[in-house]
């Protein structure tokens, strides 16, 4: 009888170590050449999935250096790389490589970050990252929270906790049906939609929120805002909850926080913030002034694997008293044994802060960075991410064919406009609307869309190192070119 098992999913060490390190070259060269591919394949789903293939789930294993083989080559050939100098779509950023070796460390450990008894070390790791990033941001890093998969599971459970600390405390065993007064909350329209998700998802009801206009600048009207609270509670609704934005997901603009707390703390309401995308410029000594009194908010959002540069997935929640956490998701089973309350210092279990369980070790690539590039580093990227995205609103300002719309932190809006054309007409939302699909297929340059005064507009977000101004000049360059394309196609039709 032998003493061992060997067990099919085995890689000798080896082999392990030959693959592994023909994986780590073939991922440096893709760092190392990544400006020089297109930005994506722009190939549709038929195409990918005649190259991907038909076959079967295989009965027998195929040699891991031929998968390996074949997934880089599939992979590193046929996607979009948000990595690219010239991805500026939506808010992901170009992830930082040392979060790709992170990953395959954390995935070697496999710690279960739900409880500390089943990691330890990984515990340890995590708690000391939510106390950076929130010494980062700049409020205290006693601050507790937790990492998540980023910016709506943030949010849901700031809000949840706020829900908690604010609803009559029968709401956990009553549920909503048990409360007197129907649960409201508010956001300006230019909040996410996760806001959406969560009055829908956790039993308020759409109906629930309550948007609230924003002044010409796109901030949240706070004098209508306390309006509304007042309204509002003489006609028996029992507000909870305000949303701040700390950079809305259209144009970048940071709310009026000073003002926002103040009213939170007249109305005994639940301060939350969304800064999934822009929070971290708060680190920036010449933007903090628009950052003004977030250490006000009872709990925030951020998200790493945004505009702190880590690989997909990270976010995160920030309270400002822990403690909330805990009322709104602790529970203790029997079969769990995780306490240990005996000890100097008590155990953390971190299923206790969240909705999640069983929890994957994505706080890792988020403390190594934070200790590659430090605080020195973090704002110097921001920095030039918000000086670039300047550079592109200038470019476009001064360029006969293009409007520059808005800017703010690193978000430029910008349209296209033939010459001759009149600003207003209804034509060119049509045009520039053409104008991405044209743009985000082409693999030269990857924008993405707001509607800004009902106007359709080309959007640009820079949370990504490897962009310079350079590449600016040359975007201005492939939407005027595209542009004029677009525009002489649809007067053609």
């Amino acid at each position: 009888m032998t003493d061992s098992r060997r067990s099919p999913i085995e890689i000798d060490e080896v082999l392990f170590r030959t693959v592994g390190h023909q994986l780590v070259d073939t991922i440096a060269q893709f760092f190392d050449s990544i400006k020089e591919r297109p930005v994506t394949s722009g190939e549709l789903p038929k195409q990918l999935q005649e190259i991907l293939g038909h076959s079967p789930l295989p009965e027998h294993g195929i040699p891991i250096e031929k998968l390996l083989t074949k997934v880089s080559t599939i992979l590193l050939n046929h996607s979009l790389f948000n990595g690219h100098p010239k991805f500026l779509g939506y808010i992901t950023s170009s992830p930082a490589p040392i979060g790709a070796l992170a990953d395959m460390l954390a995935a070697t450990v496999n710690a279960n970050v739900g409880a500390q008894i089943l990691s330890p070390m990984a515990t340890e790791i995590e708690k000391q990252t939510v106390s950076w990033l929130a010494e980062f941001i700049g409020v205290s890093p006693n601050y507790g929270g937790l990492l998540v998969s980023g910016g709506n599971m943030a949010n849901f459970t700031g809000f949840l906790a706020g829900r908690t600390a604010k609803a009559p405390k029968r709401i956990k065993e009553e549920g909503l049906t048990g409360l007197s007064a129907p649960l409201v909350f508010y956001c300006s329209k230019a909040t996410h939609t996760w806001a959406e998700k969560a009055a829908i998802l956790f039993g308020l009801g759409a109906n629930a929120i309550h948007w609230i206009e924003t002044t010409a600048d796109r901030k949240i009207n706070t004098l209508v805002l306390e309006q509304t609270i007042k309204a509002d509670k003489e006609k028996g609704y029992q507000p909870f909850l305000v949303v701040g934005n700390a950079g809305d997901v259209s144009t970048g603009v940071v709310d009026d926080f000073r003002a926002i707390a103040d009213i939170c703390k007249t109305y005994n309401l639940w301060f939350h913030i969304d800064g999934a995308y822009g929070i971290p410029a708060a680190a920036v000594p010449s933007q903090q002034g628009l950052f003004a009194g977030i250490e006000e908010a009872d709990s925030l959002a951020l998200d790493p694997h945004k505009w702190l540069y880590s690989p997909l997935e990270a976010g995160c929640t920030l309270v400002k008293d822990p403690n909330h956490l805990l009322e709104t998701f602790s529970s203790h089973p029997v079969y769990y044994n995780f306490d240990n309350t005996e000890e100097e210092i008590p155990f953390q279990n971190f299923y206790e802060y969240g909705l999640q369980n069983s929890r994957g070790f994505r706080a890792l690539k988020v403390w190594l960075a934070l200790q590659q590039v430090g605080k020195s580093g973090y704002v110097q990227m921001i920095e030039e991410d918000i000086s670039v995205s300047n550079y592109l609103f200038e470019l476009a300002s001064r360029h006969p064919e293009l409007e520059a719309v808005t800017q703010n932190l690193s978000i430029t809006a910008l349209r296209y406009i033939p010459q001759g054309y009149n600003p207003s007409d209804d034509y060119l939302n049509n045009l520039n609307e053409a104008l991405l699909n044209e743009l985000q297929k082409g693999g030269q340059v990857f924008l993405s869309n707001a509607l800004i005064n009902d106007q359709y507009c080309l959007r640009s977000c820079v949370v990504n190192f490897r962009t310079s101004k350079k590449d600016m000049e040359e975007i201005i360059d492939i939407v005027v070119n595209e542009g004029r394309r677009v525009h002489a196609a649809l007067r053609q039709k």
